[in-house]
């Protein structure tokens, strides 16, 4: 069966067995996109008016972070909320040198500050310094250390909609441009970080020429089985799995077509590669419709500190572009081939093309 006509072919086979047909829809989440205890840390983030510095951990947790694998832990007392790298819930090959998952830690930490304001805390925070190398897969590790006092309720439109924030991976309308003042507005988020800057590009040949770094960059990297296999063990393709381990990339946030999700929930694991067309190359096309591409940059990729305070930037970029209904996304697969390359010690292709593409080495693009 062609590729292409396997949807129709998958549409018509659902119909003849609708019985069974039924039961896999319900077994499989057709029916519940968004529900179930997986989801369920959305719906009760400000539940407990009296959950103390809980309350600043519940919204730490609906960061974003790598394949959604939540690599964090927390240690909470009245006074202080400790931040530890959980560091055996990693990608592998993907992030040797658990630099996202490093990014990550600092957007949760982003969400806990904003939520500390707007519950009524005077918070300072403290980054613990280092070198980003290659951990031991099991280990808790203290990257930050939030110290807490009675302060005034600072509620900011970046705190209203933590919950609201999501990973769009569906095409976006390239010609919706961005408003100058949400592009004014993210530039001014690293006024006061010296080490962290926002590259904004918004030309349809910068935009090309990134999309094409990444899409090639994409390509290479799972075309190693090791990038794959610590990629895949973080997809969740059945409804259980989903709801038992509650992390992890699903189905109904693949920027999925919704008829073709649902058809995709129908069928077994090992022919969903058979629903993506052969001649094209579907993320390219994906990547060429955003109107604006961001590159956060650091003086040192491999800083601890500096990671963290990456993370923090995206997660307040983030919230910004959803404060302003607009969508957004990593696409981390360029920066992701710096660490392969480096890994095995290859030359530093993709650097020197991030390099170029800012104009300046001095900044690493993270």
């Amino acid at each position: 069966m062609h590729r292409r006509s396997f949807l129709k072919g998958a549409g018509i086979v659902t119909i003849l067995v609708a019985g069974g047909a039924v039961w896999r829809a319900e077994d499989q989440g057709v029916f519940s996109v968004g529900q179930g205890p997986a989801y369920q840390p959305w719906r009760d983030w400000q539940t407990d008016a009296s959950a103390g510095p809980l309350a600043l951990v519940r919204a730490g947790i609906l960061a974003a972070s790598p394949h959604n694998t939540q690599p964090w832990l927390f240690r909470v007392s009245n006074s202080s909320i400790e931040l530890y790298a959980d560091t055996k819930r990693n990608t592998g090959a993907l992030d040797p040198y658990l630099r996202e998952q490093h990014i990550s830690l600092g957007c949760a930490l982003e969400n806990l500050m904003l939520a500390a304001g707007a519950s009524g805390y005077s918070a300072s925070v403290s980054l613990l310094p280092g070198k980003l190398e290659p951990s031991p897969a099991n280990q808790q590790q203290l990257v930050a250390r939030v110290e807490l006092a009675p302060g005034a309720r600072q509620k900011n439109e970046l705190y209203d909609v933590i919950p609201l924030r999501h990973t769009n991976r569906n095409p976006y309308d390239p010609k919706r441009a961005i408003p100058p003042d949400v592009a004014g507005a993210l530039a001014g988020l690293v006024t006061d970080e010296p080490n962290v800057k926002l590259f904004l590009f918004e030309a349809d040949s910068d935009r090309k020429k990134i999309a094409g770094i990444i899409s090639t960059a994409n390509n290479v990297l799972y075309a190693d089985p090791e990038v794959q296999h610590g990629s895949e063990r973080w997809i969740r393709t059945k409804w259980s799995s989903v709801q038992k381990y509650r992390d992890g990339l699903t189905i109904d946030a693949a920027g999925l077509p919704p008829t073709t999700a649902a058809i995709a929930k129908f069928v077994p694991s090992s022919v969903l590669r058979w629903m993506v067309p052969d001649k094209e190359d579907p993320y390219l096309k994906l990547l060429l419709t955003p109107p604006m591409f961001g590159v956060i940059a650091v003086r040192d990729r491999y800083d601890q500190e500096q990671s963290l305070r990456a993370g923090r930037i995206w997660q307040r970029a983030h919230l910004l572009a959803t404060a302003r209904q607009l969508a957004a996304r990593p696409a981390n697969e360029a920066v992701e081939m710096v660490d392969h390359e480096r890994k095995l010690g290859r030359e530093p292709q993709h650097a020197k093309l991030l390099a170029e593409l800012t104009g300046d080495a001095t900044w690493h693009p993270t």
